[in-house]
């Protein structure tokens, strides 16, 4: 064997013999191969986005957490005598709702922090009005059922009670009371779904001086609550209207019911709900176990970020496979038009350079959000691979060329993560016009040549990764 053939059959020299197509399917291989410490990223943020739910969690606990409110609502205690010598008497507590119900609610909030984390947290004032039209009650009781008007209750429900900032209060129209914790129904479960049941601690007055069968009279409560993210109140009324105002200026109205108007601008935001009977979909009255499906009538809003960080970079991994394959394919065109050879170990360190992107762009983002995050991480990585071009080709030309290609592609990437409904189309278009290009430009390439060694290795100076004889 001569000297030019165990050049040609080291390491060194296959890897220079390639022919153009074979190299292209390492290059594939590369990518493909480089996509898998993303998988580490994507844990990375994923333990981040837990302690965040965790502090969350933590300072939630302190402030009340997510809030949802009942208003005035009557409870008549009822017994059902036994109807053979085996039986026993049953007791349970019917519900009626107000024939019109109208509520205002005024938040203001503040952010806590915690470390990197921020967590809004409001206070609420509430007025919680309600007119009883008690006609025709009880037209739903359990046959045989006996009310005890003499113990009747008006109770108003919490999520959490340990929120609370102020004695609740009940006014009707003779006097005004302080609410405790009620006697007849300390908890009701209100909905249908055992996985979503909205569980509630019941406050309440006795009224049995001003509660009568056929009668008609108002109430008004009046509550003041902290809480965490979430703030709604139940379509406690047959018909129920409710106004909404506060200074966070991101609201999520996310509720069972959206909201007939709103409005969100710099200084805040107002909503109002309107509610008829119809939509309600819940009986107006009942025994307490039958009353289902309140849980799906929250009007309410949730206190959110506008971009959660952790979020976002789990979206921007999802197009890491695309986004190693474009860059990989710029080079094996730079490769390809230039005649100098690219070696693997260096498309390594090219696929290397954008998964510690997406680290710089996580721990940025937690600091200064994600979009300046994205503008200060895709800066230093695309100066770092146009510069690498320019090492690798030793050509300023094609370092600036490098430099605009990489600056295009990290904009698209930005771009599908800012487009979300079309970021699909986006993305499969750009998709098809880069392998488009790269057709194009290698249109008079021979895939079967490769770059000769030539001269006998003692002739051969040492060379440069990336530079050929």
């Amino acid at each position: 064997m001569n000297d030019f053939s165990m050049l040609q059959s080291s390491p060194r020299g296959l890897f220079r013999s390639l022919s153009m197509g074979v190299k292209l399917i390492i290059v594939c291989g590369l990518a493909l191969l480089m996509a898998i410490p993303a998988f580490f990223v994507s844990g990375l943020v994923n333990d981040r986005t837990k302690r965040a739910e965790d502090v969350v969690k933590e300072i939630s606990s302190h402030v009340g957490g997510p809030q949802t409110f009942l208003g005035p609502t009557l409870a008549i205690p009822y017994s059902i005598p036994p109807q053979s010598p085996a039986d026993f008497t049953k007791h349970g507590i019917y519900l009626v709702f107000p024939a019109q119900a109208s509520a205002a609610l005024r938040t203001t909030t503040e952010e806590r922090h915690r470390s990197l984390f921020r967590v809004p947290v409001f206070q609420a004032d509430l007025k919680l009005d309600a007119n009883f039209d008690l006609s025709g009650v009880p037209a739903a009781a359990p046959q045989g059922a006996e009310l005890d008007w003499s113990r009747a209750e008006i109770v108003v429900g919490v999520s959490d009670a340990h929120g609370a900032l102020a004695d609740a209060t009940l006014t009707t129209d003779v006097k005004t009371m302080t609410l405790v914790p009620a006697e007849i129904a300390e908890n009701i479960a209100f909905g249908g779904d055992q996985n979503r049941l909205v569980k509630l601690s019941l406050f309440g007055a006795k009224v049995a001086d001003i509660v009568r069968p056929d009668t008609q009279f108002h109430t008004t409560s009046t509550l003041r609550f902290s809480g965490a993210e979430r703030i709604s109140v139940l379509a406690y009324g047959k018909t129920t209207h409710l106004t909404a105002q506060g200074d966070w200026r991101n609201p999520g109205f996310d509720g069972g019911i959206p909201p007939v108007n709103r409005n969100i601008s710099n200084q805040g935001f107002t909503a109002e709900w309107s509610v008829p009977f119809i939509a309600r979909g819940v009986r107006a009255e009942g025994p307490s176990d039958s009353i289902n499906g309140l849980d799906t009538t929250a009007l309410g809003m949730s206190f959110i970020e506008v971009a959660d960080p952790y979020q976002s970079v789990n979206r921007s991994l999802k197009y890491v496979l695309l986004f190693l394959g474009l860059v990989f394919l710029s080079y094996f065109i730079f490769e390809a038009t230039t005649g100098r050879r690219v070696h693997p170990a260096q498309y390594i360190l090219v696929g290397i350079a954008q998964i510690i992107f997406y680290l710089l762009l996580l721990s940025f983002a937690e600091r200064i959000g994600f979009d300046y995050g994205f503008m200060l991480a895709g800066a230093a990585t695309v100066i770092l691979l146009s510069a690498n071009a320019g090492w690798i080709f030793s050509s300023r030309l094609q370092g600036a060329r490098a430099l605009v290609i990489f600056t295009l592609l990290y904009t698209l990437i930005y771009l599908l993560l800012t487009l979300e409904d079309n970021a699909l189309l986006v993305g499969a278009i750009a998709s098809f016009l880069a392998v488009a290009a790269a057709m194009y430009f290698t249109r008079r390439i021979d895939w079967y040549s490769s770059l000769p060694v030539t001269g006998p290795p003692e002739q051969t100076k040492p060379m440069m990764p990336g530079h050929t004889a």
